[in-house]
């Protein structure tokens, strides 16, 4: 396993991060133990979740039923894995995220000091333990002034309840925004961002990961297969391993000859297009890791594959010329 340090701090954190998003709404508690248990056998040591994590969703073609989904199961599964000793939570860099409403009354999300302080005790009783190491805002709060809010983490940290802050989903200049007030305030920061990013999907490069690198915070890239769709998604489709359904599939077939034309580059290079995918992020600058969210233990074998996948000049450029990108602002679209 390679490790790198999380953005500007000195906190090393694997080139892969484990995203637990699917455990216990799709993967049940006791295969979720078994997927963390091989990830640290693979060494990563780098777990993302949120506190949001764990209500009911579906896989593709099927009805989620399951009785139990709540907001925080997520969180309670890492919290007994934990619970079961043997190392797990020393060895892990445990990530988690507030934002999201965990109820119907007010101040039971967002950001305000209030939500801060009440989120950050619930989660640190469900996960079990008595601090986290990456606190993240899954999203801006543009109702909160960023002084109450740094004031709110000042106090988390004081206490060691966390030890470093990240977002999730800004824009470049809630970043900036972000960081400058903490400068303002003492304080270190943001040292992550969290972004949607991917081959079809490179909006960031315009001003989202310029920001981050200009206030060195780590870009930690979730949804690196665009939902499956980077994973070798026709190939399956032509052999009847899966049927593509809404969104997936409208946006499968509004990108049909860019994606056939990245599985036939893939089937050249002998290599399964899920890992050139994950392979290719960790070629971009600013890019801490991608965020993998097995489902199985059989998703999470192949990831690593993707860490000794060296892409030479010459590919970058035919998967640029596949899925084209963005220059950063303004040059992209002024001189």
């Amino acid at each position: 396993m390679e490790y790198t340090h999380l953005g500007r701090s000195g906190l090393l954190v694997s080139r892969l991060c484990l995203g637990t998003m699917n455990f216990g709404s799709l993967t049940p508690a006791g295969e979720a133990h078994a997927i963390m248990d091989h990830a640290h056998e693979l060494g990563i040591n780098f777990f993302d979740t949120a506190n949001t994590y764990g209500r009911a969703q579906s896989p593709p073609g099927q009805v989620a039923r399951n009785e139990q989904s709540h907001a925080g199961w997520t969180e309670e599964i890492l919290g007994d894995w934990f619970a079961l000793g043997g190392g797990r939570r020393e060895r892990t860099v445990l990530a988690t995220k507030l934002y999201g409403d965990m109820g119907t009354w007010p101040n039971e999300g967002k950001l305000s000091a209030l939500n801060i302080r009440r989120a950050a005790d619930a989660s640190l009783r469900r996960l079990r333990t008595d601090y986290i190491d990456l606190y993240q805002m899954h999203h801006v709060d543009r109702g909160t002034p960023w002084d109450e809010i740094w004031q709110a983490m000042e106090v988390l940290l004081a206490q060691g309840k966390i030890l470093y802050t990240g977002s999730s989903n800004f824009a470049g200049w809630h970043i900036a925004q972000a960081c400058e007030t903490a400068t303002a305030r003492g304080m270190c920061g943001l040292v992550s961002e969290q972004s949607l990013y991917n081959l079809m999907t490179r909006e960031i490069e315009l001003e989202v990961l310029p920001a981050a690198i200009a206030y060195g915070a780590g870009v930690i890239a979730w949804s690196p297969l665009e939902g499956g769709l980077l994973g070798g998604v026709l190939k399956a489709e032509r052999e009847g391993r899966r049927r593509l359904a809404g969104r997936a599939k409208a946006l499968a077939e509004r990108s049909r000859e860019r994606i056939e034309a990245y599985e036939v580059l893939c089937g050249e290079l002998g290599e399964e297009p899920a890992n050139v995918a994950l392979a290719w992020l960790l070629h971009q600058d600013g890019v801490t890791a991608p965020i993998i969210g097995p489902r199985t233990l059989a998703q999470l074998a192949g990831a690593q594959r993707a860490l000794t996948l060296g892409l030479g000049a010459d590919v970058l450029r035919e998967l640029g010329g596949i899925f084209p990108g963005y220059r950063p602002a303004p040059e992209h679209y002024a001189w």
